[in-house]
């Protein structure tokens, strides 16, 4: 046996008619199809289900397994403690995904148990799944930080398990859509709420799950979604596979976007092996990227990829613009992985002779030294995106009205503190918001007033 369908569901309280007191009669559409993907869940008689749910222990760079016997919960939060919850968790099952993840060097585990409480984002799939479903043992996964793709490989190696122990296993994609659908709604509004909200119920109608992968992540957060890593997940749990599917609901009455959908796997097929078809996409795409980078960025590059892969430090190489071994600057090195920061160090005010070397220097700063992010494995080489910004020598301003966040970096900076930020960042929209960030980076209070402001442009190479 292995993973015999999926679904894809919200989790409002709100739904569960002892906390919506009538409110949930506005989303009777979510409700309906609830119990449809509930019945199906009954229909494939799981010996297992296993749930991806936003709410349960999530870190940044780790995926959190339950561990232990079992546990409960309670809807006390949402004033309903009458609704209570109580599951056996499959120790076997949760076991060798574990032991898996360790063999193949992947960051998911079963350390890290801050609650063994039932979150809300488990509870409410359960409250529907009860009413057609006894007997199965459950597994509950957290999110992370990491990339999307890395939620769609733990998806499939909870497929491997299901097949190793001979499971019957229906996955459960926990997760709400946008928060930011209605400008009435609890969240306000954003033009990315309604986008994502279209764009994500096409993708999953249609089975898509490679155009999971594709999406932004600043995107997603503009669009305050929670679900999205949940329903990658559930698509590796679904990689190679027929699948019957069923877009069944999809409803934002309140703000917040509720989409159900279903699938049934039919058996295997090889053209769906998605991750595969992604991967090698992404390659093409990067591989034009490289043939387009200029001068600066190919140093960059190759200093990266000489100290990660030998820890051999470059000498200038022939055949450089003459601006990169005449001139003197500050640089910055960037380094994105799957449209994420990996990595980025850099110099306000020039330290090496000349450009070429500052970029040598920070190079190998950004790859190995930045203290946010593990150093850059050599795996992680071919996917690399790099940027090299030259700054031009900041200028003291005495008023935000004087930086534009498209054109000006910004520099704040009080005693001994400084924090920068370079200009035309995804995300950063606003003078207020780019120096909200810079003042965060000088370990500065964002009530702070009594400090010196600075501006720059750079020249940035891609």
């Amino acid at each position: 046996m292995s993973v015999l369908g999926a679904v894809m569901v919200p989790h409002p309280p709100i739904l569960l008619p002892e906390v919506g007191r009538g409110e949930e009669k506005k989303i009777g559409a979510t409700e309906a199809a609830y119990r449809t993907a509930a019945a199906l869940i009954a229909e494939l008689r799981p010996d297992t289900i296993v749930v991806s749910s936003p709410h349960s222990v999530m870190y940044a760079d780790y995926f959190h397994i339950s561990p232990g016997k079992g546990a409960n919960g309670d809807m006390r939060r949402f004033r309903a403690p009458q609704l209570r919850f109580d599951v056996d968790y499959d120790e076997e099952f949760t076991a060798a995904l574990a032991r898996l993840a360790e063999k193949e060097g992947f960051p998911a585990g079963k350390m890290g148990e801050r609650s063994a409480v039932l979150d809300h984002g488990t509870m409410i799939p359960l409250y529907y799944i009860g009413k057609y479903c006894k007997g199965y043992k459950l597994v509950r996964i957290g999110l992370s930080g990491l990339p999307l793709a890395d939620h769609y490989r733990l998806g499939q190696m909870i497929a491997q398990t299901a097949e190793k122990l001979d499971r019957r296993v229906v996955f459960v994609g926990s997760g709400d859509l946008s928060h930011k659908l209605l400008e009435e709604g609890p969240y306000g509004f954003a033009p990315e709420g309604p986008a994502y909200d279209e764009r994500i119920m096409d993708v999953m109608g249609r089975a898509a799950f490679d155009e999971l992968l594709d999406f932004d992540e600043t995107f997603c957060d503009r669009a305050a979604e929670c679900g999205h890593r949940s329903f990658c997940m559930m698509a590796g749990a679904l990689d190679g596979k027929c699948l019957e599917t069923e877009k069944l609901s999809h409803e934002g009455t309140f703000g917040v976007g509720y989409g159900i959908c279903t699938y049934r796997v039919l058996g295997e097929d090889p053209a769906r092996h998605l991750l595969q078809v992604w991967e090698e996409r992404r390659r093409k795409v990067l591989t034009e990227q490289r043939s387009r980078e200029d001068a600066w960025v190919r140093l960059a590059r190759a200093q990266v990829e000489a100290w990660v892969g030998a820890r051999k430090r470059l000498e200038i190489p022939e055949g450089l613009p003459a601006e990169m071994l005449s001139e003197r600057a500050g640089v910055f090195v960037s380094l994105h992985k799957e449209g994420r920061l990996r990595g980025c160090i850099g110099t306000i005010a020039p330290t090496q002779g000349c450009v070429a070397e500052e970029i040598l220097e920070n190079a190998i700063s950004a790859s190995t030294r930045d203290p946010r992010f593990d150093p850059v494995r050599r795996e992680e080489l071919e996917a690399l995106e790099i940027s090299v910004d030259v700054l031009a020598r900041p200028e003291k301003i005495d008023s935000k009205e004087k930086l534009d966040v498209k054109r000006y970096g910004v520099i704040v900076s009080k005693g001994r503190k400084r924090g920068l930020l370079l200009p035309n960042l995804d995300g950063v929209d606003t003078v207020d918001g780019q120096i909200a960030i810079a003042l965060q980076k000088a370990g500065l209070s964002a009530r702070e007033k009594d400090y010196e402001l600075q501006r720059f442009e750079v020249v940035r190479h891609v």
